[in-house]
């Protein structure tokens, strides 16, 4: 399995953050690979896990997170992957389950580590156009010139996807097992490029710190005199 840079050997304390939640999850993706922040619509997916069969997208909410961006995650993770799991600490717990429907999946962080709440169920609404927004373009008219579509050489993005949209000519299980494919070739470059600005970055002398004036401080005003009897 190829993995992304994530710092293992979590210390498991009362507060738990988005790193040592991940290094939880990391074991437990068997099989295929797993991409972190994979863009997915508007927003981010924190990890996917990428095998022959299905794309299970993960959410993680840490410790020190707020639940106002699930709503967004949400739409555009159902649009596109075959599971979706919320992975939360037990603070959050409460607050979510209402706002997930009952086949998105939760795994609870606790002191002892990943605990399934529920299981992931088989999402039945993904969209050929979203899949197909997880590529590049020139990718998705490889997809879609090997299968005779002659006309979308010339075509813009948008022209593309307004076509996925609509056809009913393109099979949706051909076009994931497609994004699949692609995604999990691209994963090796995708991990050397975030090596190597990691290393552009440890690289750069540090910034020094802006030279501030001292602001100098007013004369004190003297002292008036006291009236006279």
């Amino acid at each position: 399995m190829f993995n992304a840079e994530t710092p293992f050997g979590p210390i498991l304390r009362g507060c738990m953050n988005d790193p040592e939640i991940r290094a939880l999850l990391y074991p437990l993706l068997l099989e295929g690979v797993y991409v972190d922040e994979l863009p997915t619509g508007t927003t981010r997916a924190d990890v996917v896990h990428i095998t022959p069969a299905f794309m299970h997208g993960y959410e993680v909410k840490g410790d020190g997170d707020t639940l106002q961006r699930v709503a967004n995650q949400l739409r555009c993770y159902a649009e596109v992957y075959d599971f979706v799991t919320f992975v939360v600490t037990e603070k959050h717990l409460t607050k979510l389950l209402p706002l997930l429907p009952a086949w998105v999946g939760v795994l609870v962080v606790s002191a002892d580590g990943l605990h399934p709440h529920r299981p992931a169920g088989y999402n039945a609404t993904v969209e050929r156009a979203a899949i197909a927004s997880l590529l590049l373009l020139e990718e998705v008219k490889q997809f879609l010139l090997a299968r005779g579509f002659s006309g979308v050489s010339t075509l813009r993005r948008r022209e593309v996807l307004h076509f996925l949209r609509h056809t009913q000519l393109v099979p949706l299980s051909h076009l994931a097992q497609f994004a699949r494919d692609q995604l999990t070739l691209r994963l090796p470059q995708r991990l050397l490029n975030r090596a190597e600005r990691k290393a552009e970055r440890s690289a750069r002398p540090a910034r020094p710190k802006p030279h501030r004036p001292k602001k100098r401080k007013a004369p004190k005003k003297p002292a008036r005199a006291g009236k006279q009897a």
